[in-house]
């Protein structure tokens, strides 16, 4: 067993170790367990960074072994450098989602940590998998420790929210089944994504299954107007729920177009890019506008999310380098960035049960150490240049000019309504007068959330100051995607 199949199956295993420990008399025996579960995961990740070879775009770490012999179907992995920093996101936000539900989750433990430990091995598989059945074993996987977290730990709408996330994202991926069922045979019998990578497909066939992917990835990012989804799961989803469906779970669809779409499709890809750039903008505009008039902050912080998240579509289909390391950079950052803004909105919740901004005002004069954080984290979603938030979206905004100015000039404004309802946001929550006895009873975070929103900190000011790992790894791998898209040929 290979470093990345320890990385998918000690967290699985671990978590189904913790199901079987049966009720809350185990409770802080389970949540030990848990970190030290979800710590062992996140360091078996870190050989794939330190002994990464930037000079080749090749598959490395790679495991294959016969599965299923009589389909040919194979248990293949690898990462490269579009997939190899989501590994270690994945580990390390489920670290973070562990502590952060230490005192919190007091029903059900063993079960909470046990679904979350699951779900960050299912989708290391998702990045890890190059074998077409298995990527799409893992894709749908995913949705049910998901569904459970929001269905059992939820607010009081989660059964209804719950529904509606798994049904929205299973019925994205029938088409992409048909799609990848068309490759086997058109493959000669083989579910290798490098074998379809260099498939001479025709104009209609790259069509039909560029938007057959589609159909699965843009509901999973999500692009509009398939994200009506997401606000409801965030909203009802526990704040550890809606950490991961946050920082990891949209990435799942935006890496989809890096992995399928693009190497498989090129040429429709070309051809339809218009399109996804347009969905793009509306998502960085209309989202945007969406995000300003949001009463909750969860609700502001999720269709935030989209707007984000319309950054990384645009940055794909811009087709250079600057465009597609900025997206990916962009991914990273965001799981950074929202990841820690929920956790923000979970520590207030978790005090005053509301998560409505009328019912704050003046949190600084009462929790002044949260404050600071919040508001870092805050900058850091507008773009503020040194964080995180930045980065990403300044190399897509250069890559749109690029390809055409209003593009690009388009794209830049969601800077500016990203700092209008953040900076609307923090206004209102964190600053001035203090609104009411309920704030004015509040206690500043305590060692276990100072620890968890220090981390996330550094992480955001270290990525924001220096990008230079993260672009390193991912340069070759990218000129290699442009290249092979780029050379395509209509046969």
């Amino acid at each position: 067993m290979g470093l990345l199949s320890a990385a998918i199956w000690l967290p699985i295993a671990s978590g189904l170790v913790l199901l079987a420990l049966g009720r809350d008399e185990n409770a802080n025996a389970v949540r030990w367990m848990a970190l030290v579960a979800a710590l062992l995961s996140f360091f078996v990740t870190v050989p794939l960074i330190t002994g990464f070879d930037t000079s080749t775009a090749a598959m490395q770490f790679v495991e294959r072994v016969t599965w299923i012999e009589r389909l040919n179907v194979h248990y293949h992995l690898g990462v490269d450098g579009l997939s190899v920093w989501f590994v270690l996101l994945t580990a390390f936000m489920t670290v973070i989602v562990v502590i952060a539900g230490w005192e919190v989750v007091t029903e059900r433990v063993n079960q909470y940590m046990g679904a979350f430990l699951i779900l960050s091995g299912i989708m290391i598989g998702v990045f890890s998998a190059l074998d077409g059945l298995l990527f799409y074993v893992f894709f749908e996987a995913t949705l049910i420790p998901m569904y459970i977290i929001i269905g059992v730990w939820g607010g009081p709408r989660r059964v209804y929210a719950a529904f509606k996330f798994f049904l929205y994202t299973l019925a994205g991926s029938l088409l992409m089944l048909v799609a990848l069922m068309y490759l086997y045979f058109k493959s000669g019998g083989s579910f290798d994504l490098a074998t379809w990578h260099d498939l001479p497909l025709g104009s209609l066939a790259q069509t039909l299954l560029f938007f057959a992917f589609f159909a699965a990835f843009a509901v999973k990012v999500p692009m509009w107007p398939v994200h009506t989804w997401l606000p409801d799961a965030h909203v009802e989803a526990p704040t550890g729920g809606s950490v991961v469906l946050a920082a990891i779970m949209l990435k799942l669809g935006a890496y989809g177009f890096l992995r399928f779409s693009l190497p498989i499709a090129p040429d429709a890809s070309r051809e339809w890019a218009w399109f996804i750039m347009a969905l793009s903008l509306v998502a960085v505009l209309y989202i945007g506008l969406v995000a300003l008039v949001q009463q909750d902050m969860k609700k502001l912080v999720a269709y935030s999310s989209i707007a984000h998240m319309g950054f990384v579509t645009l940055g794909f289909f811009l087709f250079n380098e600057l465009g597609i390391s900025g997206a990916i950079v962009q991914m990273i950052a965001h799981g950074f960035v929202s990841g820690a803004m929920f956790l923000c909105i979970g520590v207030l919740y978790d005090r005053m049960h509301s998560r409505q901004i009328a019912d704050y005002g003046g949190v600084v004069n009462t929790m002044p150490r949260f404050t600071a954080f919040a508001v870092l984290f805050a900058m850091a979603n507008c773009g503020l240049p040194g964080t995180a938030g930045f980065v990403g979206e300044w190399m897509v905004i250069l890559g749109a000019v690029k390809v055409n100015f209003w593009i690009g000039l388009l794209a830049a404004t969601t800077l500016i309504f990203g700092a209008a309802y953040t900076l609307w946001m923090v206004k209102r929550v964190y600053f001035g007068d203090v609104a009411n006895d309920q704030v004015r009873a509040l206690n500043d975070i305590n060692a276990r959330e100072f620890f968890m929103l220090a981390v996330l900190a550094v992480a955001v000011l270290w990525m924001g100051v220096y990008p230079k790992p993260f672009t390193d790894v991912m340069s070759v791998s990218v000129n290699e995607l442009i290249r092979h898209v780029g050379e395509s040929k209509l046969n």
